[in-house]
Order: structure tokens, then C-alpha cells, then sequence
């Protein structure tokens, strides 16, 4: 993309909507890649998912969430037998200390149920603003904006932000967007880092939002070169949508779990 000026905010922002268009269409499995049923598990996963793959911390949680289904099972919890099991998402004594001090306040202030209030969540430990939307946005369908590693990137990358705080990012993408949007529209640019857009190496010659990003050529503009960095089951569809051969994307790219 080139400008021969300055963009103007409202140019922006109608760039930002038609980015948020061009995801809707590339990502229609968009979706919060922690398995969980309820606030409770999804404020668990969230927890174990810092500095740890979603799928690692899948991996773990069955077992978890069927030994301490409530609150008050974290907050009485055998500190030794916690660690052992959330093990494998690394910094296991840090997390468990922060399960078991979460139950702990669960159970006294809010009668062990995890609150729907962005200020009471913000309260709880182990859990900042990033995992109070995430929790509101996909246990309680009050809209949010998650600002992970991804999304920060992205959105950079697009030139929708120069803010480097999170809090601020979020406002900012926020403010482009309806409010009904903004947690499909977490999902949805969460799901282009990992799968498209990632961090050294963009497969720019094989995603949709060409014609809309300035940062077009960060990565190999060729499409056999870009295929190959899709990942994901629907590589295949990505690269469809982005009007590149299929048979271009290899089988372990396809098969490959997105980062």
C-alpha cells in the first residue's frame, strides 16, 4: 500500500474496518482456542496459558478441571499435587500459587463464583485487563479487546497505532470499532498472527489484506514462498482466499499447530 499523505484518522479508521472485513471472511473458525466450560476453567486456562502454547495448556486442563471444579477445590488445593499437574505449562509453582490465592478470593469475596465486572475481575490474582476481557468477552459475552502478543504486533504492523501500552492500544483499536465487535475482532487478528501474519517472517504473497497493509513485503511477496509459511488446518483455505494455489501450501504446514 502506498500513501502519497499523511493518513487521516478517518481514513484510519476506515482502513481498520475494512482490515476487520477482510479477517471476517479469511478466519470464519475464529475462535477462543482455550478449551474451558464456564468463567471458572477459562480463568484457570488463561492463567496457565502466559509463557505456554494453547494446546499445551489443553492438554493439561482435562485432568485439572476434573480434580478441582470449583473454587473452593483451587482454594484448598495440595500445593505439591497442583504444581505436578499444570507442570508442563512451565512456571508451574508461580501458576499454582496463583490458583490457589485466586480460589482463595473467589471464595471469600465473591462466593466462589467468577465475577462479570471488568473492575471486580481486575482485582483477582493472576488475573491483569488482557485476561479480565478474555474472560468477559468468550464465559460472559460482554465485549472486549484482548491485546496479546499478537494483536499488539499486528496492529502496529498495520499502522492502526503507534501506542506501545496495552491499555491504550486497547482504546485505541476500541474506538474504530463497534463495541459488538471487539471480541470476535480479538479473535479474528489473533488467529492472522498465528496462522498468517507472524512475527519474522509474514507470509505477505498469500494473505488477503495486501492491498490495505504498509507493511506489504515484510515478508516473501512470492506466493509459492509465502504459501509455505501458512499454518494451520484451514492453510489451504487461506491461501484460496488470498487467490494463491493450494497445492502450494505443503501437508506439514497444514498440519502444523499454529504458534
Amino acid at each position: 500500500m502506498t500513501t502519497s499523505s499523511p493518513e487521516t484518522d478517518l481514513g484510519r479508521t476506515r482502513r481498520a474496518r475494512r482490515i476487520g472485513r477482510l479477517l471476517t471472511e479469511a478466519h470464519p473458525d475464529a475462535h477462543c482456542e482455550l478449551d474451558h466450560r464456564g468463567p471458572l476453567e477459562l480463568a484457570v486456562a488463561t492463567i496457565l496459558s502466559a509463557q505456554c502454547t494453547d494446546k499445551k495448556v489443553n492438554e493439561v486442563t482435562p485432568k485439572l478441571f476434573a480434580r478441582y471444579p470449583t473454587a473452593a477445590d483451587y482454594a484448598g488445593a495440595d500445593r505439591a499435587e497442583l504444581e505436578e499437574l499444570i507442570r508442563p505449562t512451565g512456571f508451574y509453582r508461580n501458576k499454582a500459587a496463583s490458583l490457589i490465592r485466586l480460589g482463595q478470593a473467589l471464595v471469600e469475596r465473591y462466593d466462589g463464583q467468577v465475577p462479570g465486572r471488568l473492575a471486580d475481575l481486575v482485582t483477582l490474582p493472576g488475573i491483569g485487563r488482557k485476561t479480565a476481557n478474555v474472560i468477559l468477552g468468550n464465559a460472559f459475552d460482554v465485549p472486549g479487546i484482548t491485546v496479546d502478543t499478537h494483536f499488539q504486533r499486528l496492529v502496529h504492523r498495520w499502522g492502526l497505532t503507534t501506542e506501545t501500552d496495552p491499555v491504550k492500544i486497547e482504546h485505541a483499536i476500541g474506538a474504530m470499532f463497534p463495541r459488538r465487535d471487539w471480541t470476535m475482532l480479538s479473535h479474528r487478528i489473533i488467529f492472522h498472527g498465528r496462522r498468517v501474519c507472524h512475527a519474522r517472517k509474514p507470509a505477505c504473497g498469500a494473505c488477503t489484506l495486501t492491498k490495505v497493509c504498509p507493511a506489504y513485503g515484510t515478508g516473501p511477496t512470492e506466493p509459492a514462498a509465502a504459501a509455505k509459511l501458512l499454518k494451520g488446518p484451514r492453510a489451504r483455505d487461506l491461501a484460496v482466499a488470498a487467490g494463491v494455489d493450494p497445492d502450494l501450501v505443503p501437508v506439514q504446514a497444514v498440519r502444523a499447530e499454529a504458534p
